[in-house]
């Protein structure tokens, strides 16, 4: 939607229109958009009935044709300088600044591409090609002379397919999967596999699972081994979002028939990827098997410390066995993504985030073997975004946390990572912060493949939980346990404080000491009998001392002031409430806020109503006691706090008649007739005395 809205230049109507006729695969993300976008009624209506001379029109159809916004190869082509292309009949459609051209509105490059006549378009490039100089001198020029050719010209190809496995590894993914499918559509043999390889390699390097899969499976199985090979970690990759788990295959069938040791390589790295990706989805025993093909092809290459040791800390990590020691690796990934998850189970997640600063950088970015030719794709950046994200829960910098991730999700493949964890994260920070699921997680959510199950009943529990319906937040965690309480990886905020267990998942956990320490002491809160409950209640109150995270601390904080609610220990339950107030603001968890809020308001409520009839009854009860007896005084002061006969009889262990009696004297001789002018009188007492 992003980038819809930038090349549609904001223009909500285009926007609407095009949305409706994109495939599904092309709205969530799967496929790139198409080049260029729809031509629709809204963008017709604005251009239809401009007239341009053909000179005029083929220099806007040139600059809509070209690969960079370049303004010397557009003079060059229509031979007018600038000044005169500005005081032309085009020139209030053009923007010349230092050296750039560009158009003044996107919509009109969307028309002019859908309306040129393929001749017209053909003899465009032809020109364009022969500006930039003789077949072979750049990317340019092959990229015109192929794109004015209806039929192939295979020469062009290797070139084409050069410059954009170049782009591609520089972090241009989607340049570059237009001149590799540019490529392979001249190329013939080997020449096609690299560049269906190339292609493959920058659309899951963009996120564009779909796309890859289509260009890497077509070198399955009889493409080219080299490539093929070189192709599988992405296929891998592709195929484990878009089925939600790793392809079940036989590493063994996919082993090199060649003693290349390059080809070894490429097979050894894509079982790491699908080491990785099996221990991302919890599926161990695929790890295993993977991390067994992976040391087979490291020992052959003698990659044991650059690849090998690393990827088996990470994936042993993410599996959640966090007490391994292993080697870190170099770049993003194995060395800065590593790094700060290991310092996070560690509990420093300051220094956490400044491993994965450091790594972002860009500053002398080291090659990272397991993703070597990615580190400055949009995928991996996804990753450290979503971690860096997960560190700034864990550090309970929730508000901070869920800017980060729209902002990464604007530009980022971020449902993709860790198997779909930043969907989970987008969700739950909503309704931390604004208290329900907003249109952003919406559509990371529809972006996930079926297999991929976010559980949205404890999405469902909080929600209802922080608009104060408990019993229906109880309904949907039991719904959830009778499902296994079926959890990712990683820690995330649930909702411990109605959970009735012993608060330990059933697979490890990775998360930081202060998110294991909070849902132990939530545990104990709830699970602590009231006989016991004092001397817990101290224990608990001191551990929470300890925790670092806000709103980990404001969350205990809160489940204590419950607790002190049902006891009936309004001071105790105000002090705990307001300190989780103060911490949820400073989570920036607005939501938990305003639920901390209700609940301490509710306790005020009730304080003062309390201090009214406590302050009513010692007013009637110095006014009347010159007048009746102690038994007809008792009897008038629960009367007018709204006790019934029986429950008043109950309470002084008397009789329904006898209770009458009192009353009838009491009315007798206090001058009034019946309990309501009783009341009226003890009000009017309270106001005078």
């Amino acid at each position: 939607m992003a980038r819809i809205a930038a090349q549609l230049n904001g223009d909500r109507e285009a926007i609407r229109d095009v949305v409706r006729i994109l495939d599904p695969a092309v709205r969530t993300g799967m496929r790139p958009l198409p080049s260029p976008l729809p031509l629709v009624a809204s963008i017709t209506a604005r251009y239809d009935g401009i007239e341009w001379s053909d000179r005029d029109r083929d220099l806007l159809l040139a600059l809509a044709l070209r690969l960079d916004d370049a303004l010397a190869p557009l003079l060059a082509f229509d031979g007018r300088s600038a000044e005169e292309l500005m005081r032309s009949a085009i020139g209030a459609h053009l923007v010349v600044r230092a050296g750039r051209i560009r158009l003044v509105d996107p919509l009109l490059e969307v028309w002019l591409r859908a309306t040129a006549d393929p001749v017209v378009e053909a003899s465009v490039h032809e020109r364009l090609a022969r500006i930039f100089g003789a077949p072979g001198a750049g990317v340019d020029a092959d990229w015109h002379r192929a794109r004015a050719s209806s039929y192939g010209i295979p020469e062009t190809a290797p070139e084409l397919t050069r410059i954009a496995r170049r782009l591609s590894e520089s972090g241009h993914p989607d340049r570059a999967l237009l001149l590799a499918a540019e490529a392979a559509a001249h190329a013939t043999g080997s020449d096609l596999d690299e560049a269906r390889q190339v292609a493959g390699a920058a659309a899951i390097g963009a996120g564009y699972a779909a796309e890859a899969a289509a260009w890497l499976g077509a070198l399955f199985p009889a493409g080219t081994e080299r490539f093929r090979l070189q192709g599988l970690g992405g296929l891998v990759v592709a195929e484990a979002f878009l089925q939600g788990a790793v392809p079940e295959v036989e590493p063994g069938s996919l082993r090199p028939q060649s003693g290349d040791d390059e080809d070894w390589y490429s097979w050894a790295r894509a079982a790491a990827f699908a080491a990785v990706l099996s221990a991302e989805r919890g599926d161990r025993r695929g790890m295993r098997t993977w991390l067994e093909a992976l040391r087979e092809g490291c020992a052959r290459v003698g990659a044991e410390s650059t690849l090998r040791d690393p990827v088996v800390t990470l994936a042993w990590l993410i599996a959640g066995e966090d007490e391994i020691d292993g080697e870190v690796g170099a770049g993003p990934l194995t060395g800065g993504m590593l790094r700060a998850l290991r310092a996070s189970v560690d509990g420093d997640l300051d220094q956490a985030l400044r491993f994965l600063a450091a790594g972002g950088s860009g500053l002398g970015t080291e090659v990272d073997p397991f993703v070597a030719g990615f580190e400055h794709s949009p995928l991996v950046a996804a990753y450290r975004a979503v971690v860096e994200v997960l560190l700034l829960v864990w550090r309970g910098d929730l508000g901070h946390a869920r800017e980060r991730l729209r902002e990464a999700a604007l530009a980022l493949p971020v449902a993709m990572p860790f198997a779909g964890l930043g969907v989970v994260l987008a969700r739950r920070l909503d309704l931390a912060v604004s208290g329900r699921i907003g249109p952003i997680s919406e559509a990371l959510t529809a972006s996930l493949p079926s297999a991929v199950r976010i559980d949205r009943l404890v999405d469902h529990a909080v929600e209802t939980f922080l608009r104060g319906e408990v019993d229906e937040a109880s309904s949907f965690l039991r719904l959830w346990a009778d499902r296994g309480s079926p959890r990712g990886q990683f820690s995330v905020p649930e909702l411990d404080e109605l959970v009735r267990d012993d608060g330990a998942p059933a697979s490890p956990l990775i998360e930081p000491p202060d998110a294991r320490l909070s849902r132990e002491l939530m545990s104990r809160i709830a699970a602590t009998p009231d006989a016991r409950w004092r001397r817990e209640r101290d224990e608990i109150v001191l551990a929470t001392r300890a925790l670092a995270s806000p709103f980990s601390r404001a969350r205990v904080e809160s489940m204590l002031g419950t607790r002190a609610l049902v006891r009936d220990e309004p001071a105790v339950a105000r002090e705990h409430l307001q300190t989780a107030l103060t911490l949820f603001q400073t989570a920036g968890a607005e939501a938990w806020a305003r639920n901390a809020e209700e609940r301490l308001s509710a306790v005020e409520r009730e304080d003062r109503a309390a201090d009214a009839e406590d302050s009513l009854v010692s007013a009637c009860r110095r006014a009347w006691e010159p007048v009746l007896t102690s038994r007809e005084l008792e009897v008038a002061m629960r009367a007018v706090t709204g006790g019934s006969n029986r429950e008043i009889g109950d309470d002084l262990r008397v009789s329904v008649r006898t209770v009458e009696v009192h009353l009838g004297r009491v009315f007798v001789k206090l001058g009034v007739r019946n309990r309501v002018e009783l009341t009226v009188l003890a009000h009017r007492a309270g106001r005078y005395s």
